[in-house]
């Protein structure tokens, strides 16, 4: 008689564990994957409502934030697994507005605007993405690995933007060049484009996309 009272109340603590399991954490992961439409699915809803953001609160990402948004950037596919990138991340103010600086003083119209911080979007933190042009599909690869980094980021609530007019102020305005230098982007590959990351400011709506650009062939 112990022993089926012992064994009852095992199967009791075992079920309340099973009931535990299946919590509101349990649920919730339940219904993230969603059934129908991929309506409630948690990566299409984060692919369907992220927005470019170009307005930014003040603060820096963590840097423990943006390794997680990072390392979701190099898992990315690419061709052949030859990971033909370099990343750079600046997050320094310094760096971010001397460089402005620069920009402000080639661009005189820019400071005008009474919103205007940085050549960034005002974003607090900026991930510089160069290419190795020896590889002809590497510029798909680091547009892969942008992709993966903006939507990680913006599961945790944090907006991106992906600009290439900086990029190429950098790379053609001599003036700049020390900043170029400090990137310290390896010999061979060419500064592609960079994304501003940071807590979002505004929150605009969805632009409209031309569906009909999109076609199942038979």
């Amino acid at each position: 008689m112990q022993i089926m009272k012992s064994l009852k109340l095992m199967l009791l603590g075992a079920g309340l564990l099973m009931l535990c399991g299946c919590g509101p954490q349990a649920q919730k992961e339940s219904e993230s994957t969603s059934t129908e439409n991929g309506k409630e699915n948690a990566v299409i809803e984060t692919m369907m409502s992220r927005r470019s953001i170009r307005k930014y609160k003040p603060q820096a990402v963590p840097r423990d934030t943006m390794q997680i948004i990072l390392d979701c950037g190099i898992n990315a596919p690419n061709g052949q697994n030859k990971q033909s990138w370099a990343v750079r991340v600046v997050d320094n103010p310094e760096f971010i507005d001397g460089l402005t600086e620069i920009y402000k003083k080639e661009n005189p119209n820019a400071a005008k605007d009474p919103n205007f911080k940085n050549m960034f979007r005002n974003a607090p933190t900026v991930v510089f993405i160069a290419n190795d042009p020896t590889y002809d599909l590497s510029q798909i690869d680091c547009g892969l690995l942008g992709e993966n980094m903006i939507l990680s980021a913006w599961s945790m609530g944090i907006g991106s933007c992906c600009l290439g007019g900086p990029t190429r102020f950098i790379t053609s305005t001599p003036a700049a060049a020390e900043y170029l230098k400090k990137l310290d982007i390896p010999e061979g590959y060419q500064l592609l484009y960079c994304i501003a990351f940071g807590y979002p400011d505004e929150t605009p709506a969805a632009k409209p996309r031309d569906t009909a650009k999109v076609k199942f062939i038979d």
